[in-house]
């Protein structure tokens, strides 16, 4: 007996069984397995991120304190207030992009292309944002002593706010000279020394009664742990090996160097997504500006990037209530 072969009228064609899967194109249905993809990637990102925060539990950088500037308003306490802005820019961002799609739906160009500028322009604002973020987190602004076991000593003073080692410090000339490269050891230059040596900072803190040392040990309320005025200056003497200004993949003035590591880490990945979603908005951008998806009769390219951008977006809720909230 023979068998019977079913024809579906699409055979030879990309998917052989209808051609449109969960009612969804080809490149459409790419996009989605792309973003589940990445969502698994960024998951065990912040899955990395929550176990060595619970490891370190007492000793974790208090991020009111690490994410406190606002541009222009040098020296204000500004805590998560420019994050916040970020935030809302990139979710407002995320508002355009769905316009954008809805007047592709109904081949509104002139709308599309208003609508995508602005998209646009919120994620330029965004990176440049993080841009700033990074800048300050890594210059640092006050200072601190890292001890031998990779502590954390900051400064602060009787009220309780912190003091900046350029407060305390008490320059001792000639006390240190930099290693140049023709007369280092191997013939290497020395790495930059840092503003002020262990020794300007005892002095100058034996000089300030007021000053008191803080420590990254967090107490039952969840502050840091401030040392009396004997304990502060018998710990720096005994246990201050140098000083840490700003953060790096090896030293953090915040606290544990981990939590530097994951921020470059996890931002800088979502950043570069955010800076390629921009690049590729661009490129549609500039293709609805001369015709080529209104002579093709569908705008899915917009909506397929539209995808892109709303993933972004809510993958940066995450990161957001990470680092920032939590």
């Amino acid at each position: 007996m023979e068998a019977t072969a079913v024809s579906t009228g699409t055979e030879g064609k990309t998917w052989g069984g209808g051609n449109q899967p969960l009612k969804a194109s080809y490149g459409k249905l790419m996009m989605w397995f792309f973003i589940v993809s990445d969502a698994l990637t960024f998951s065990g990102f912040l899955a990395s991120y929550g176990f060595s925060r619970f490891k370190f539990i007492d000793s974790w950088p208090i991020a009111d304190e690490v994410f406190n500037h606002f541009p222009f308003l040098h020296g204000v306490d500004a805590p998560m207030y420019y994050v916040a802005l970020m935030t809302f820019i990139l979710i407002g961002s995320s508002v355009t992009m769905v316009l954008a799609v809805d007047a592709g739906h109904h081949m509104k160009q002139k709308k599309v292309i208003l609508y995508m500028f602005l998209t646009i322009i919120g994620g330029a604002i965004f990176v440049g944002s993080q841009a700033w973020e990074w800048k300050n987190f890594i210059n640092g602004e006050y200072g601190a002593v890292e001890t031998h076991g990779g502590q954390i000593l900051q400064f602060v003073d009787n009220t309780g706010h912190r003091v900046a080692l350029e407060n305390i410090a008490v320059a001792i000339p000639g006390e240190r000279e930099q290693h140049q490269k023709k007369n280092g050891v191997w013939y290497n230059g020395e790495k930059e020394l840092p503003t002020y040596s262990m020794n300007e900072i005892i002095k100058g803190f034996e000089a300030k009664p007021e000053i008191l040392v803080r420590t990254q040990i967090l107490d039952e309320n969840g502050q840091k742990t401030i040392l009396s005025r004997e304990e502060s200056l018998a710990k720096l003497k005994a246990e201050g090996r140098n000083i840490v200004e700003g953060a790096n993949l090896k030293h953090n003035e915040y606290g544990t160097p981990l939590f530097a590591d994951f921020f470059f880490f996890i931002t800088g990945f979502h950043g570069f997504h955010v800076f390629s979603g921009v690049i590729i908005n661009i490129i549609i951008f500039f293709n609805v500006i001369i015709g080529t998806y209104e002579r093709r009769g569908s705008y899915e390219m917009v909506e397929k990037v539209g995808l892109y951008w709303h993933f972004v977006d809510l993958v940066w809720v995450f990161v957001f209530t990470f680092f920032y909230l939590v």
